[in-house]
């Protein structure tokens, strides 16, 4: 048996199946390494590759060796100032004369770490491994612009790589079959018939017709045999067409507040969490559709650049994003044709009496909608009345609505992993 092992993609020096080979071994170091990265990275940076250090202790590789005591032999190659039977003399200045900072221990012990580098690419895959958006279903057809190559049956023409072997001879064997019936037919009358004769008291009669019969049917098995054993008619190719495949058109709707009583470093944690939601989207969904809403008092549909970067600030009116989610899902995404999915991010402080008008636009105009609402209120505090507001839809909508609450950077990625981990 051979293998064939396409090196054409592997880097200089490198081997592409050794490297795949050795991440899988560290798979948990590398995902503990990530996860560490992604909490410590500014926002800009959040998406690169990354250094991975694995502990020496963890990469070591059983060997054979001799085992302690007993007695043995060591033959040490000499050189220019050595020779047999020289001693090494002890290094002068006792064992603080090493480069390196600090002074010398008479306890203690350890090895360097193993480190490596990872490319964004294998970062990103780490990073969202066993995620996915949780109930995706199938919409209806419409608009699809995917297609995949499907078996439709066989055709008479094709090109020789889509040749199928066993239907051209199953077809050849058929038409010789056909073709030949009458010549069949008729060796069989004449076989039966010879073998009248042969039971007969044998006479010169009898013997003229037996070789004649015998005559009559080798001529007709040569002519059985003159029959091509393929023809170009036989032959049958896979029928290969280009088929839609029924699309999970989905869209993810983004709503951050961004009122005066977030300060800049929960906004910063805000950010942080829609650029992680951000990435793993463009990444598993390439049919995707992002909707980016920015609120304090009023509401407002931006672009991507706007959403991120945008300066903008005021008071605190939570239902105005609502409201305007609610009317760009049923004007735009009809639930029949789309999967839905919103994700909130606020520090739950709202104006009084507004948070109630949330609970009832959540509850009839928005989740019935969704297949999905995900919401993290970013406060160190203890719950605000969003918060509070929230809690009783959570028990209404215990599969669509999710909310978790979020105190630093280091939650960011945890609650992520929470919010958007596997469903069963």
């Amino acid at each position: 048996m051979s293998y064939i092992i396409d090196r054409r993609l592997n880097a200089k020096k490198k081997s592409t199946v050794n490297r795949q080979r050795f991440l899988r071994r560290y798979k948990a170091h590398i995902k503990r390494s990530v996860e560490e990265a992604v909490n410590s990275r500014s926002i800009t940076d959040i998406n690169q590759g990354s250094e991975i250090s694995i502990p020496n202790k963890d990469v070591s590789e059983p060997v054979f060796h001799h085992g302690d005591g007993g007695f043995r032999q060591r033959v040490f190659p000499g050189n220019k100032e050595f020779v047999v039977g020289d001693e090494i003399e002890r290094p002068q200045g006792g064992g603080g004369g090493g480069a390196g900072e600090g002074s010398a221990s008479n306890q203690g012990e350890g090895e360097d770490d193993f480190t490596f580098q990872i490319n964004q690419e294998e970062f990103l895959d780490f990073m969202f491994e066993d995620l996915e958006l949780p109930y995706m279903i199938k919409k209806q057809l419409r608009d699809a612009t995917s297609f995949e190559t499907r078996r439709a049956g066989f055709t008479n023409v094709g090109s020789p790589d889509k040749l199928n072997v066993v239907r051209s001879l199953r077809s050849a064997q058929a038409r010789r079959i056909a073709l030949s019936g009458k010549e069949r037919r008729e060796i069989r009358v004449l076989k039966k018939e010879l073998a009248q004769l042969q039971t007969m008291l044998p006479d010169d009669e009898a013997a003229l017709k037996i070789s004649d019969i015998e005559a009559q049917i080798e001529a007709l098995q040569k002519r059985i045999k003159r029959m091509p054993f393929i023809d170009e008619f036989d032959l049958k190719y896979n029928n290969l067409i280009r088929t839609p495949v029924p699309s999970s058109k989905a869209m993810m709707l983004c709503i951050m507040d961004v009122s005066g009583s977030m300060t800049q470093s929960i906004k910063d944690i805000a950010k942080r969490f829609f650029i992680l939601l951000y990435l793993f989207l463009n990444r598993n969904y390439k049919q995707i559709e992002l909707v980016f809403v920015r609120h304090h008092t009023h509401a407002k549909e931006v672009d991507e650049q706007e959403f991120f970067y945008s300066r903008e600030t005021g008071g605190t009116i939570v239902s105005s994003a609502l409201n305007l989610s609610a009317d760009i899902i049923r004007d735009r995404y009809p639930s029949n044709d789309w999967n839905i999915y919103v994700a909130q991010a606020s520090d739950g402080d709202n104006w009084d009496g507004d948070s109630h008008i949330c609970r009832q636009v959540l509850q009839e105009q928005i989740l019935p909608l969704t297949q999905y609402f995900a919401y993290i209120e970013i406060t160190t505090g203890p719950p605000q009345n969003l918060w509070l507001e929230y809690q009783q839809i959570q028990e209404q909508f215990e599969e669509s609505f999710a909310m978790h609450n979020i105190t630093e950077a280091a939650d960011i990625y945890p609650v992520f992993r929470k919010l958007f981990e596997k469903k069963e």
